[in-house]
This record gives C-alpha cells, structure tokens and sequence, in this order.
C-alpha cells in the first residue's frame, strides 16, 4: 500500500500521548540535555507557518540527543498576559482567562499535530495560580534583598538593617516610615517616582519597545511621557555580572553585542560644576575627563529635577515649552534623531572648576536622564552631536586634542596629544585622563567613576490581566504579604478599564484588601515577570512547596540549548539572565547563566501576491500590462493564486465589493504580481499549517520547513515546493515496500556499495545536525533515497539504521517503519547508528570500458588489481564479444582509476 499519512501520523501522536513517551524524569544514569523554546504568547489567530521553525529545530535537536543517550527535558508552556486578551476583554466584556484559555487549546491543537516531543506533563501557563504564586513569592525576596558591592552579590536587607543599627547612630531615632524611605534606596525591588511612556487610550504604561513614534505599537493611541509611581527592579546593580557572564555562553556574537552596548559600560568620571549665583552644584559623569578645559556648555535632560530652579525668569518660558514637547517624546525617538538639533537655553551658567570660566547652561532632548547624571559637560570640538549642537546655536569650539580639524568636524578619536589644557599640555589622550581623575579627586571636586547605561526596569502595569503583586500598604508603607498567603488570586472586577479617576482596573474589585484591612496594591505585574523565571519551573513544576527542589534543579542545572527570537535580546533574555543570577545569589539556582547556547532561528516570511485596480474603476489589469494604464496594487487572498495566476471566479466570490470586477488578461490568464514581506493575516499571506498536514502530512511540514534554509536566516516561503519533499517521503517509503504496497525487507548481507551510502549518511547527518545545519540534512537524505533506490537495496542491515537516521524529522514514518521493522518500543529509545570510516574507505574502482574511444559499459575491479588481471578480465567479459567479434584486440590501455580503452 501507498504511505497513507493521514492514519500514520494520528495513530503515532496518539501513542505517544498515550504512553507518556517524552516524559522527563531524574535519572542519574544518563547525562542530561535541556532543550527549550521561547515561551509562546497564544494568540487567537492560532500558529501560521512561521511558527514553528524554531519548534521544528529544537524538536529534531531533542530527539537526536535522545538517540544518543542523553535525558532529554523539552518542555512546553504558554506566556498567558498580555494586552491582547485584555484589549478584547474590553471591547467584548470576555474575561481573559476564558479567551486565553480557548487560545491555548487552539495551540495545543496545533502543535499536537505538527508531532512535538515535548513532555506535555511539564506544562505551565502563567496566568496560572499555581505558577504565579512563585513570580509572586520571586518579587518577595526581590523586595527583602540588597545588593552588596563588597560581596558583589544580593543579601537580605536585615542585614543592612543590622549594619544601619550599628554604624549609623541616629538610625534608631527615625521613624519607621523614615526607615523604609532609606531603605527603598537598596532594596532590589522598590517603589519610585519615574518618567514613563502613559498611554492613556490603553490605560497603561507601556515598554519603550510597545511605542513607534509617540503611538502605541497595539492600537496606535497617543503616547505621553508622565511622572508616575511605579514599582521597579534593580537590574542596574547586576549591569558587570550581566557583562561578564556573556563571556560564559554561546551566543551569537551579534546578539552578545546587542546586551553589551544596552548594557553600556563606560569609565570615566564625575565632576561638580558649581553653578553660578547658586549654593547648587551639578554633577556630571564624562568618559572623557581628559577634555574639561574644552567644556564650552553645558546640557542638561528634559527631566532633570533643577531646570526650574535655575532657569532665569526671561527664559522661562521658552525652557517650559521646550521642556514639555521633549518629555512626551519616548528616549528611543530622540536616540534616533541624531540630526535633528534642538535645545533651549536655561539663562544659568555653571563655573568650569578647572579654569573658573563660565559656562552656559542648554536643555535638550539628546541627553537622557536614565544615563549617567542627566547632565553632561558638552566638549564640541571632541563629540559630534555637541559639534552639531555648537555649530546650530553658534557656541564656542575650543580644540583640546591635536589630530583633527575642528574646522570641518569633531574629532572623537581617543589618541592625540593635549592641547589649550592647563597642566595637560604635552600629554596623551590616556595619560591625560588618569591625570585629570587625580587632580580632581585632590581637589575633592570629582571622583573616577564606572557608570552603565543599563536602567532599573519599570515592574508595574496598570493592566487587569497580569500577576498580582503580593503587596498591601500599612500607612502608606508598602509591605509584604507573608508567603503563606500565596498565591494572592486575580479578583473579579465590573469592567477590564482603569477606573474614572485613572486608577489601574483592579481599584475597581471589592474588597481589594487584606484581611487586617489594607489596601492592596492595584498595578499588576509586567508580561517579562512570568516570563522571567519559566525554564526553571519546568524542572519541578508540580510542586506546591517551592519554586523547584533542590534535586531537580541540581540535576538539569540550566538550559543547555535554547531557540527563539532576537527581538528579545534587550528585554527578556536580559531579565532572564538578572532573575537566574538574583536566585544564584539566594543559593538556589546552581548556574549564574540560565541559557548556555542560544540560536535565533530567522523568519519565515511571506510570499504576498497582489492585483493591479484599474484607477477610479472595479477593473483589473494583469501584471505584464500594468504600465499601460493608471493602477493600484492591491494584496489578494494566496489561496486564491496558483504559480501566480489568479482564480478569477474565487476572486468574485472573495468580496462582495468585488462580484461584479473585470480583468484584463494577459494569453488568457491574469498574472498576479508578488512581493517577499512579513506573514501577516492584513497582508493575505499567511500559510495555516493545518492545511498544508491536511494535504501533505506533519513529516512534510518538519522536513520542508528545515529544507527552506539555514535555520538562523530568514527565508521565503514558496508552496510550490512542499510537492518535492511530498514526493521524497513517498520514496522513502518505497525503499521498504515492494511496489509501494508489500512489506518487503530482507536480511541478505549488504554489498560495500550499499553499506558506502549508509555510513556516508550517517557521517553527514550527524556533523550537520551538531552544528544545525538542518537544511543540508534534508538534502542528505534525498540524495541516500536516490542512491539506496538505484542499487534496488531492501536490507535490513541498511533499512533499519536509516528508519532512526531520520527519526528527528520525520517521527510519525519513522515510527511506522520502526515498528514494521518488528521493533518495540517507540524508534525515540534506539541508539545512533554508530559510523564506520572503514565503509568509506575505496577499495574499488568503477572503470568505463571503452572500444575504439567510445564508452561501452563499466566494470569494478578491486583497486590493487594488476593491469594485466585487469586486461583479461575486460576481455573475458561477455559484453566485450559484441565488440571483439571474435577478433583480438589490436591493443588495450588500462589507466590506473581512470579508463579501460580497448583498440580494435
């Protein structure tokens, strides 16, 4: 019979469901592999093509060390807040948790049928209690600890209490408010007043990556900059750890310099400023020290607290406008304007304590408040955004390091030689900045200093669906609930919107206290919370008495191989890497870095197609004819295109705006013309994988989607060639059955030729599976099905290693041969066929025989046969007598590995 797929593939998944087949325990005897995919959020639409082809590459990854020995953990769960379902609580008064749910079982549906390893058991869901009493009971110990720089590690604060109550005299003279003001200055999870991106059609704030030009990314509402009380976590005191572990993992060089320039490290210095006619003295951080006698102004950010403390009545008021457009606008916006200048002049100047020159005090929205100071001494002649600032406003240039001309740009380079500096005259650029670190820490103005760009991250959203915080407020002071009351569940409310007077949606539930009677706190957690710490709850995820055991944890450590998107290269993964390294310090994780190696699978993008409207008409002209009149294009459904031809009867019936178009056609077809963009329901160019398995199978996905290319790049997705992968499936399972319908393998002993192609696949599919080159894989097994099916090889001794060869990706036919094959149980319990290089070795050699030049037929002769031996044996051999005719030859040449030519 002809592989049926259909049955095949239902029979295997069941089983596997059945038998538990993938579940993951400790087991000592093995050396264990965690493999892990980026937490998906399960949206309505459900999983298009590009979906899985990271799932794709874990799945044959973890299968693959399965076969090799290893105790494989791959599990699966759901990141379940987010906007998404509460934006459409909102509009239809669904509770989340039942569009999140239905979701989910939309996914799992999915995934179920693409044929996954993942130990189902293992599952979790963020929006879970059971799992977010741990994100709850991680942000307790967050706000009950310290970052200690002399042990370089977090400690309990009671510890910094004890040292307060010896150290600090008047400690015990403050009242406990008093106390806990001081101590919100350390705690790792603290409450603060911040300037954030408030989008008030949403009712939130939102991550700077949730904003594009001053719009929301969901929505497009407006976006306003505004001061707020949020919670945050102090990542900023793991900016170095965070730094140096990058020299601990493989990564992608790209994606570890994407966390080093976010992280920012930058020495350097910070020097007082006095300001004039004012007790006040401004602070600023520079890298370049060695420049302050070229400082010519200075700049404050939009935020800074004492612009209207400073700012002289006659400049007021265009400081204030000034001030007021530039806050509204989010840091990644002013980041990338870098050649848009403009600045407003405060009316104050600061005193330069090196040469006791004034300098004028600007405002501009170039400078940030979250780095360094929100102030910096502006050095035109050596930065190129304050040259530009300098030349835009006429300020003074003074050149202080020799080697540029400062006539047509800045010169940033760090060498040269000092010039117009006062005692730095003579010196290099290196010398010079310890010099001036010295001279301004004898002077006491100023200190050498290591300073990050890394900025605490804003913990609180003003979001119905998302985890509670544990927190209830005694006199206005944040406390702890006790780890008791854990899980502090998601209360009911009337609607899913922040409340009339702005209040985030939970001030809307009843009785939103505790049970003493304090309010509890009404922000819910951010989406990266649960998020943050997910890979290790799936190591003892069922457990009620703690995060995860000491046991399990010490057993799988951390994630040995993870794949996902680099898009999260500065939000989750960076939280990640900070949450692992807070729980190592607590003792309980057993590695600093939570994902050894990490690949990011690329995109797989869109083919759009698109017809061309006629202007001011319902007509439509083909692609070939377009430019002869005045068109449109318009993207048109791909279901309704075939190798670029429209079905013009399906068009009609597609919309009712349509029914009555017309086409003007090219050889009697109307050509679509197409384009390579993102998969996107808007753009009709979303392939649903349920009907590609519906027509193809699950196998032909996996095998297709790794075939499009190398994992890590991008690539399109093109149908037509799903037919190809189709038709190898087929020949492959025509290898083990007699016409394609009997079962036929046999244990005849395999000729070198045959046992040749097995251990070269083998070879082939093990180095490229190691360094994930899963496309050339697929290549590999085509070419093994063409040669294996010339040489007619049905062998047993050859079969059976190929049917677990290919097992990671085509598990449903694997399945089926293994068990033809007389094998129980599941072909993911075999072992690797181990390879042989002794079947590589030549020992032949295919000679072309040929009469007069002409090639007539090839003989193999063993490779140390003697010319003579080879002669005769040419001569002997009855396909020679059709030529020979009786007669001798008049001469024969026998090249070595190369040609028998026989001269008659």
């Amino acid at each position: 019979m002809e592989y049926n797929f259909t049955e095949t593939e239902r029979k295997w998944q069941e089983y596997w469901q059945k038998n538990k087949t993938f579940h993951a325990v400790i087991d000592h005897s093995k050396p264990k592999f965690y493999v892990l995919d980026m937490f998906p959020y399960p949206s309505g639409a459900g999983l298009h093509v590009g979906h899985p082809l990271g799932y794709i590459a874990s799945d044959i990854y973890a299968r693959y060390k399965m076969l090799k020995g290893f105790n494989v953990l791959h599990p699966m769960g759901y990141d379940a807040y987010g906007l998404p379902a509460e934006q459409y609580a909102i509009q239809t008064g669904t509770h989340p948790a039942v569009t999140t749910e239905k979701n989910v079982a939309r996914y799992r549906e999915q995934m179920d049928k693409i044929g996954f390893c993942f130990d189902w058991d293992r599952e979790v869901k963020t929006c879970d209690p059971e799992y977010y009493k741990w994100t709850q009971w991680t942000f307790i110990q967050l706000f009950q600890h310290w970052y200690d720089p002399e042990q370089d590690k977090a400690r309990p604060i009671t510890d910094l209490v004890r040292r307060f109550e010896t150290e600090d005299p008047a400690w015990k003279g403050y009242s406990e408010k008093e106390r806990q003001d001081i101590l919100m200055n350390y705690r790792l999870a603290y409450l603060s007043e911040a300037m954030v991106n408030w989008c008030p059609g949403l009712g939130t704030v939102l991550a700077n990556d949730e904003v594009a030009n001053g719009y929301s990314v969901r929505g497009g509402h407006p976006v306003e900059r505004k001061m707020m009380r949020q919670w945050f976590l102090r990542i900023s005191a793991y900016a170095q750890r965070l730094l140096d572990g990058l020299n601990d993992i493989e990564w992608s060089d790209s994606l570890k310099e994407i966390q080093r320039n976010w992280i920012g490290r930058s020495e350097g210095a910070e020097v007082l400023f006095p300001i004039k006619d004012s007790s006040l003295s401004l602070e600023i951080f520079t890298t370049r020290p060695d420049t302050i006698f070229g400082s010519t102004f200075m700049v404050l950010a939009p935020e800074h607290p004492w612009i209207s403390q400073i700012t002289t009545p006659d400049r007021e008021a265009e400081v204030n406008e000034y001030v007021n457009t530039a806050i509204n606008r989010s840091e990644r916006e002013r980041m990338a304007e870098v050649k848009k200048v403009t600045g407003a002049f405060t009316g104050a100047y600061c005193v330069n304590p090196l040469n006791g020159q004034p300098v004028p005090i600007w405002v501009a929205d170039y400078v940030l408040s979250g780095y360094g100071t929100g102030a910096i001494m502006a050095v035109p002649a050596h930065d190129s955004r304050d040259y530009e600032f300098a030349k835009h406003f006429g300020l003074p240039i003074i050149e202080v390091v020799s080697g540029g001309d400062i006539s047509e740009s800045s010169y940033d380079a760090k060498d040269g030689i000092l010039v117009n500096s006062g005692f730095l005259n003579g010196m290099k650029v290196k010398e010079a900045i310890s010099a001036m670190i010295r001279r301004i820490e004898e002077m006491g103005i100023g200190t050498g200093k290591i300073n990050f760009r890394l900025r605490d991250a804003i913990f609180s959203r003003q979001r119905y669906w998302g985890e509670p915080f544990p927190v209830y407020y005694k006199d206005g002071i944040p406390m702890m609930l006790d780890e008791s009351e854990l899980p502090l569940l998601l209360p009911p409310v009337d609607a899913y919107l922040p409340t009339e007077t702005g209040d985030p949606p939970l001030a809307r539930a009843k009785n939103w206290k505790t049970k003493e009677g304090y309010p509890l706190e009404t922000n819910t957690m951010p989406g990266f919370a649960g998020s943050s710490g997910y890979y290790l709850r799936y190591m003892d995820p069922r457990n009620n008495q703690e995060y995860f055991s000491k046991e399990a944890v010490e057993y799988w450590q951390n994630v040995d191989l993870y794949i996902g998107g680099d898009e999260h290269a500065t939000g989750h993964l960076l939280y990640a890497r900070f949450w692992n390294k807070f729980l190592f310090d607590m003792g309980m994780t057993v590695r600093q870095e939570p994902f050894h190696k990490l690949i990011n699978q690329g995109k797989i993008q869109g083919r759009s197609s698109f017809v061309y409207r006629v202007a001011g008409t319902n007509k439509f002209v083909s692609f070939n004819l377009k430019d002869d009149y005045e068109t449109a294009p318009m993207h048109v459904d791909i279901s309704l295109v075939n190798n670029d031809v429209l079905d013009t009867e399906g068009f009609r019936k597609w919309r009712p705006d349509l029914a009555e178009a017309e086409f003007i056609l090219e050889n009697g077809k109307y050509i679509c013309g197409f384009a390579i963009e993102k998969m996107s329901k808007s753009l009709y160019n979303v392939i649903n994988p349920d009907d590609l398995i519906a027509e193809y199978g699950a196998d032909t996905l996996r095998l297709y989607e790794m075939f499009l290319g190398p994992l890590e790049q991008s690539k399109p997705w093109d149908t037509n060639g799903v037919e190809g992968v189709f038709r190898f499936i087929r020949k492959f399972w025509r290898l083990f059955h007699d016409a394609g319908t009997t079962f036929c393998v046999t244990d005849e002993e395999p000729t070198p030729e045959e046992l040749r192609v097995l251990h070269k696949t083998i070879k082939k599919v093990q180095e490229d599976i190691e360094r994930f080159s899963f496309n050339t894989v697929v290549s590999t097994f085509m070419i093994c099905a063409n040669e294996l099916s010339d040489l007619k090889c049905s062998k047993r001794a050859i079969l059976e290693p190929l049917v677990i060869l290919i097992s990671p990706y085509a598990p449903h036919l694997a399945e089926e041969l293994w068990q033809k094959l007389g094998h129980e149980p599941s072909v993911s319990k075999a072992s690797f066929p181990e390879f042989n290089e002794k079947y590589l070795v030549e020992n032949t050699f295919n000679y072309p025989v040929s009469f007069n030049g002409k090639m007539r037929f090839m003989m193999t002769f063993p490779l140390d046969m003697p010319v003579p031996e080879i002669e005769k044996a040419v001569l002997a051999a009855p396909e020679s007598q059709k030529w020979l005719q009786g007669h001798a030859p008049k001469k024969m040449i026998v090249v070595p590995k190369k040609i028998v030519n026989v001269v008659i």
